[in-house]
Order: C-alpha cells, then sequence, then structure tokens
C-alpha cells in the first residue's frame, strides 16, 4: 500500500521559513514523480511544487517567486519543501502527491498538513 506522510507543518510568523516533508513508503524511489499542493479555506486544491524523481528536474508556481525549494532524498524515500519568506498567503493545508510526468494527476495522496503564517 502506497503511504504519504507529511510532517513539519506549524506556526510560523510571517518572514520565517518552515521545512515539510513527505515520508512515502509502499514504492520504491522513481516509481513516481513528487508533488506538493496546497488549499487555503475557501479556495481550490493548487499545485505548489513538483520534482521528477528520475532527473531531480523541478517546477514550481508562479506564486513561488524562488522562495521554496522541492528536494527528494532517494536512500530515505523522503521528500521536502523548503518554504522561505513566507506570508499570510502561504496559508494553507499542504498536501504532498505521487504524481504523474506532467504533476496535473495524482495516483496517491497524503492526508495533508497545516500551515499557519501570522502577519
Amino acid at each position: 500500500e502506497v503511504q504519504l506522510v507529511e510532517s513539519g507543518g506549524g506556526l510560523v510568523q510571517a518572514g520565517g521559513s518552515l521545512r515539510l516533508s513527505c515520508a512515502g513508503s509502499g514504492f520504491r524511489f522513481g516509481d513516481y514523480d513528487i508533488g506538493w499542493f496546497r488549499q487555503a479555506p475557501g479556495k481550490d486544491r493548487e499545485r505548489v511544487s513538483c520534482i521528477k524523481t528520475w532527473t531531480n528536474s523541478t517546477d514550481h508556481a508562479k506564486f513561488v517567486k524562488g522562495r521554496f525549494t522541492i528536494t527528494a532524498d532517494s536512500a530515505k524515500n523522503t521528500f521536502h519543501l523548503q518554504m522561505n519568506n513566507l506570508t499570510s498567503e502561504d496559508t494553507a493545508v499542504y498536501y504532498c502527491a505521487a504524481v504523474d510526468g506532467y504533476c496535473t494527476g495524482a495516483y496517491h495522496w497524503g492526508k495533508g498538513i497545516q500551515v499557519t503564517v501570522s502577519s
């Protein structure tokens, strides 16, 4: 059974940083590409960042503006999202997902983790 478990969320002040982690199990590193998504209250879920696990190629939504970095640890089958210079607009539930090569279709989702940025 594929499982994705997020950790590292919480409350941070505007301008601060958080590092989210996603521990994968039930699949081999490289079976899927990985994406981070988020959903703010009253809004649709949106894509944040994606990584192609074979090439380490990454892609970010425009609103990231160089603040976030997505990485993959093949030895631990774990994926990270380093988020810097956070603003209140980054407040959302963040989800890790095993995705297709276009990072548009998700095969498996984590349960999500809350990130709250206080202004």
